[in-house]
């Protein structure tokens, strides 16, 4: 059912844990599955890139490898082009999912959109 890379970033996941002052964190949750997503980004303040982004998961394989892919993807990346990285493409990345798992694509994004939001009102503040 999964992917050899869906399984390789759910035995190996990178980036997990947290980022000490962080820069922004975004924390969501599915009722549906029980899937909880804490969400940390460090941001260069004058690049407005992405200089780290580690996640905390309590979730099934999906959830965990989403996850873990998103956060290698949107490092290196300003905060407009880590906005444009949909479910879609870290679906695609990790060589598909089953249908019954996307919204774990979809959890992650939202973890990550809501850690830029927590930067975006930090750094209005």
């Amino acid at each position: 059912m999964y992917s050899k890379k869906t399984l390789e970033y759910f035995m190996h996941p990178k980036n997990i844990g947290e980022i000490k002052n962080c820069s922004g964190k975004g924390k969501v949750g599915s009722p549906v599955c029980g899937d909880v997503i804490d969400f940390y980004i460090k941001v260069d303040n004058k690049t407005k890139k992405i200089i780290d982004a580690k996640f905390m998961s309590f979730g099934c394989a999906s959830n965990i490898a989403t996850s873990s892919i998103l956060t290698e993807l949107i490092i290196g990346k300003t905060i407009d082009e880590a906005k444009k990285i949909t479910f879609d493409d870290i679906t695609k990345e990790l060589g598909g999912l089953p249908k019954i798992k996307i919204h774990c694509s979809v959890l992650a994004i939202n973890a990550m959109n809501k850690a830029i939001e927590d930067y975006q009102k930090k750094s209005t503040d």
